[in-house]
């Protein structure tokens, strides 16, 4: 191959991007905040910031997105379009392929509206298919800032009760929670504070983002979203956003029992997404000889879940030999942008692009 591959991921609240050079290594990987809802200018602007730092190179560019959810658009075709419109825009001159999920790999100018449903949302088929092809049978879990992929990978395939978001969320392989931007009172309705459960306000007053911070488990260079509030990310600040949850004002002294609030609420999103886990390994029988992958920002969590479900724990970073880590990012964090360019590699070098 002639050129590096960069795979791109357009979501909804941040763009990212890993490159593959002609030998197949990954060279490079970004994440940039994209709050998409505000307008196509802020696509705009994230996909210019990274292109400046992959200037100077051939590449070959290939696509897969959830941006097309967000309330910019009228629907999710119309999301479909006006990015893949935007991005060929924005790479003029550059080869750039579509990923349409099971439809494989379309080159950009003849994506027809009959595609759109394959492409939307497809990222998560982009990672789990690429684990499938280095663990025959196991578990895939990609727990981001905002939702959460749980996949059955077996015999080298992914065999997915839904495709869209809808399907999945019925099936359970798509639960709607993250570490960052998902707000508390989407977690959960009661919490346990000072020996008593308390009812939970449904204001957006805090996020996991700062669930985790209370916790030690976020890293900052992961949260690239604003806060509840508008207002500083520290501990102080998490522990007031979170006592506001509960009516109550932060009293400094009293920060240990904000941090034992958090790990409550910490427990009741893993009980949810392992309730997802185990309604996954309830359909395929997935030995235990067989490991739970874990990828995402969020993947410290998977980790903690293979152990309550007996398996081993196996990092998606694990399937490189050697990666990089650019700006605090590996190749875990960004997992569809990875796989995607992956696999447009190996499809690249074997087929004929439609």
């Amino acid at each position: 191959m002639q050129f590096n591959i960069v795979g791109w991921d357009i979501g909804g609240a941040h763009v990212k991007a890993a490159v593959i050079n002609r030998a197949g290594e990954i060279i490079h990987i970004v994440q940039k905040p994209c709050p998409l809802w505000k307008g196509i200018d802020q696509l705009h602007h994230a996909v210019n910031t990274i292109m400046q730092d992959l200037a100077g190179a051939s590449h070959l560019h290939v696509i897969t997105m959830t941006g097309e959810l967000v309330d910019l658009f009228v629907n999710r075709a119309d999301g479909v379009k006006q990015i893949i419109d935007t991005m060929n825009g924005l790479l003029a001159g550059m080869p750039c392929l579509i990923f349409a999920g099971y439809e494989g790999f379309l080159m950009s100018e003849n994506v027809e509206d009959r595609y759109y449903e394959a492409i939307a949302s497809a990222n998560w088929l982009a990672s789990a298919l690429f684990a499938a092809q280095k663990v025959e049978d196991g578990l895939f879990i990609d727990i981001g800032s905002t939702t959460t992929d749980i996949l059955i990978l077996k015999d080298s395939q992914v065999p997915a009760e839904g495709y869209t978001d809808y399907q999945r969320l019925i099936s359970q392989e798509l639960i709607y929670t993250g570490i960052v931007r998902t707000p508390v009172m989407a977690v959960a309705k009661t919490a346990r504070d000072q020996g008593k459960n308390v009812g939970l306000m449904a204001e957006h007053f805090a996020t996991m983002a700062d669930v985790y911070r209370l916790t030690g488990e976020l890293n900052e260079l992961h949260d690239q979203t604003e806060t509840a509030d508008g207002e500083e990310k520290t501990v102080i600040a998490s522990a007031r956003r979170l006592s506001r949850m509960i009516g109550c004002d932060f009293m400094i002294d009293e920060l240990s029992r904000w941090q034992r609030f958090a790990e409550n609420l910490r427990s009741q999103q893993l009980q949810k997404i392992q309730r997802g886990c185990e309604a996954q390994l309830s359909r395929h029988r997935i030995s235990r000889n067989n490991p739970i992958i874990g990828a995402g920002i969020g993947r410290f969590l998977v980790r903690q879940l293979a152990l309550n479900l007996g398996y081993s724990y196996l990092d998606f970073a694990e399937f490189f030999a050697e990666a990089p880590v650019h700006a605090g990012l590996t190749t875990a964090d960004c997992a569809p942008a990875v796989a995607v360019a992956c696999l447009a590699r190996e499809y690249f070098s074997k087929a004929i692009v439609v």
